[in-house]
């Protein structure tokens, strides 16, 4: 049996203003993560000397699938690039980025 607990929280102005910056971030790193993932697929729907050029993306053949471990191992290079994301807890973004590889299939 699992039990859950419900808390209700009171923050003030500033962790308000913390939290939705936190959840923009989760929001701009989902979408990203998931970008990623339906690019990859898109890549790989038709052979190479058929596309079109124009419509379809193509990554590398040799660009590994973009997965959960991935994704994962990907962040703490994407923090250096993006400092944003430095101020969202580590377990959080790789949450999210569970999360949008679970609701994708």
């Amino acid at each position: 049996m699992r039990l859950n607990y419900v808390y209700r929280i009171y923050p003030d102005t500033n962790q308000t203003d913390q939290l939705n910056e936190w959840l923009e971030t989760c929001r701009v790193s989902y979408n990203y993560a998931l970008r990623e993932l339906k690019d990859w697929i898109a890549s790989r729907k038709c052979p190479i000397d058929r596309c079109n050029l124009k419509s379809e993306y193509i990554m590398a053949a040799d660009y590994p699938f973009p997965g959960y471990h991935q994704q994962q191992n990907n962040l703490p290079k994407a923090k250096k690039d993006f400092p944003r994301l430095k101020s969202v807890p580590s377990q959080v973004l790789q949450t999210n980025i569970r999360t949008h590889i679970s609701h994708f299939y």
